[in-house]
């Protein structure tokens, strides 16, 4: 059993930066199958960064030179590095571990 604890969310202004933390509770392989969703209010869950299993990172278009995600296997631990957020980044943002297991949500909204 997995358990993912984030950590980070908030409210913040436009423009404004924000760093999101995911530990991983329990036996897991590697940071390397965790990765970063999120749900706007009214819109389904949708990637927002990941690892790949041949370590590689894929972001959504949308977050590309905003966001960067970073993993240290040794704290079972991904981040989120959001910068220059707008308000339509302004979601619950999920942790998962292979897509199977997941966090209870953080709120992140971005407002003047």
């Amino acid at each position: 059993q997995v358990q993912l604890v984030e950590s980070g969310g908030g409210l913040v202004q436009p423009g404004g930066s924000l760093t999101l933390s995911c530990e991983a509770i329990g036996s897991i392989f590697s940071t390397l199958f965790m990765g970063w969703h999120r749900q706007a209010p009214g819109k389904q869950r949708e990637l927002v960064a990941t690892f790949t299993p041949d370590r590689n990172i894929r972001y959504d278009d949308s977050v590309k030179g905003r966001f960067t995600i970073s993993g240290d296997d040794a704290r079972n631990t991904i981040y989120l590095q959001m910068n220059n957020l707008n308000p339509d980044d302004t979601a619950v943002y999920y942790c998962s571990y292979r897509e199977v297991y997941w966090g209870q949500g953080i709120q992140v909204t971005v407002s003047s």
